[in-house]
């Protein structure tokens, strides 16, 4: 008893409350998209087709900006290879891809004619839609630089003002212009803005939460945090369906889709003004040298006895080495990135994303189809939950593969109810099948197998991961409008391609889970290192 006391629950529901609040905005900016996608198609992407000279301005603008982006990710994604290779090894390997990439870039891109083609409008829509995931990345790849130099709790700060600045800029761009850039170019940087909050709130929202709990509470209040994110998902389905609510297409193209992303100011403005009440963590006050600090917040949460106990973890902590990431091998990099790339290419954010538009597309009403995503968010809550009590109880490969089994059922069937033009309460059926799959297994469990694979020495490899997890999802949402809108698919397919190419990764992420994947239930980090570097790695498997 001595060790709680002063300890008031009431101190750490609270801090742990503020923080999920990122985990709310996360979600809940990522989902808005879903009920504007109509509006940003009839406000942004068909007007271009009446004017020639309007499209040619936003196509240059487009191209530019796509350049841009490409050149960020690229930087970014340079200083990881940096840590993987020598010197010399990863200037070369720069040289090759920059070269491959910028050929890439202009044959397929930049040489274009500046002319309104069906794919070139797909590929503006794909992008104003996936956008925000450019931000996620930069907001990701520096997050571990602002946790350390401004601290966890202001870098949130940051996270919600950046939140702030997005929902205006997003709602009304032709009166908050970029510079000197048109409505769509800056449309696509407000969303930019607002995925850069996104991936600070992604990596300090748990890690603030993780950094102030108690020890015997850290892991039931971290889960809050994914709890928070697809409570925002949920959250927004409902404010986009009574935003919509008996009113014409028309004003939901022009005013409705404004007001969706307007909305998101109410929980940032929230977000902003609790942060100012919680203390910075304990660990970013002994990084600073304000150990006072620290003991007093230490003292609040954990209770006096313990609080010089922690903070002298806290010091030793500091003085752990890390190791090459190398150290472990290949095998460890590539199943922790395979995780990312498998978790987006099964198609889940294509769901989250486009989710009205694929409901219209099944001959829904506009009501009916907002309705159904409410349906979606809250079956994808509902399982979240369940995987939050089972995956300590049957362990992470079982949930992943069974996951895997009923996704890859969901999307060749969603594909070919499609294709047979057969529509209706089966599609909608098994689309709730794979959500209810995805929520169960691929979607909490990768983060819990991210966290457990990589030892504590090479930790930092899993920004890495996060960082290809955001690209993977960037390349998903981008394509989906190409392959389901383009004519000469839907003349084969009828708008069932799209979901075979997800049902097959489903597939191909089964058979990766259970031939290369290690359970990772009940084990310690020390067995986990073990693992790696005993024999039966990747490579061995493979050989």
């Amino acid at each position: 008893m001595n060790n709680q006391t002063n300890l008031k629950p009431s101190n750490v529901y609270l801090i742990t409350a503020v923080a999920s609040l990122g985990g709310l905005l996360f979600g809940y900016d990522t989902a808005v998209i879903s009920g504007a996608v109509g509006g940003l198609r009839s406000y942004f992407v068909s007007p271009l087709s009446e004017n020639i000279n309007i499209a040619t301005e936003a196509i240059v603008e487009f191209k530019g900006l796509i350049t841009i982006c490409t050149l960020v990710i690229f930087a970014l994604f340079s200083s990881f290879i940096f840590k993987f290779f020598k010197k010399v090894t990863a200037i070369g390997i720069m040289v090759v891809s920059i070269l491959l990439i910028g050929s890439l870039l202009y044959s397929n891109f930049l040489s274009d004619s500046n002319e309104l083609s069906e794919n070139l409008g797909n590929s503006i829509l794909g992008f104003m839609v996936s956008s925000a995931l450019v931000g996620c990345i930069i907001g990701a790849a520096v997050g571990d630089r602002i946790a350390n130099s401004i601290g966890r709790r202001n870098g949130l700060i940051v996270a919600a003002l950046l939140f702030i600045i997005s929902a205006l800029g997003s709602a009304y761009p032709e009166k908050l212009p970029f510079l000197m850039a048109g409505n769509l170019t800056t449309f696509i940087i407000y969303r930019i803005i607002g995925g850069i909050g996104v991936g600070l709130a992604s990596m300090l929202a748990p890690l603030y939460i993780a950094e102030m709990a108690p020890a015997n509470m850290r892991g039931k209040l971290v889960s809050c945090n994914q709890l928070a994110i697809v409570s925002g998902m949920l959250v927004v389905y409902f404010v986009n369906y009574f935003i919509i609510k008996g009113q014409a297409d028309d004003w939901i193209n022009n005013i409705g889709w404004r007001y969706m992303f307007l909305s998101e100011c109410i929980p940032a403005i929230l977000f902003f003004f609790f942060l100012l009440i919680v203390p910075k963590t304990p660990r970013f006050q002994v990084l600073k040298g304000n150990e006072d600090a620290a003991i007093a917040v230490l003292t609040k949460y954990n209770g006096s006895s313990r609080a010089s106990e922690i903070l002298e973890d806290i010091k030793k902590s500091f003085k752990t080495k890390k190791a090459p990431w190398l150290s472990y091998g290949w095998a460890i990099i590539i199943i922790g990135l395979l995780l990312s790339v498998f978790q987006q290419f099964v198609g889940i954010n294509v769901v989250l994303y486009y989710a009205p538009e694929i409901f219209k597309g099944m001959g829904m009403e506009t009501d009916a189809s907002m309705m159904q995503t409410i349906i979606v968010g809250a079956i994808n809550l509902l399982f979240t939950v369940v995987a939050m009590f089972t995956v300590d109880k049957f362990g992470r490969k079982i949930l992943m593969i069974i996951g895997s089994i009923f996704m890859a059922i969901s999307m060749l069937g969603l594909g070919t109810v499609l294709y047979a033009d057969s529509s209706g309460i089966v599609a909608l059926l098994l689309m709730l099948l794979y959500i209810a799959a995805f929520a169960i297994s691929w979607g909490p469990v990768t983060w819990v197998l991210l966290s457990e694979i990589f030892p504590n020495k090479i930790k930092g490899v899993m920004a890495v991961a996060v960082a290809v997890q955001w690209l993977a999802n960037l390349v998903v949402s981008w394509t989906f409008p190409m392959m389901n809108n383009n004519s000469h698919l839907n003349e084969l397919f009828n708008h069932g391609f799209a979901y075979w190419i997800y049902g097959i990764m489903a597939v191909l992420s089964a058979f990766f889970i259970w031939k290369f994947v290690p359970e990772t239930k009940g084990k310690t980090l020390e067995e986990m290192e073990s693992i790696w570097e005993a024999e039966g790695t990747l490579e061995s498997k493979i050989n």
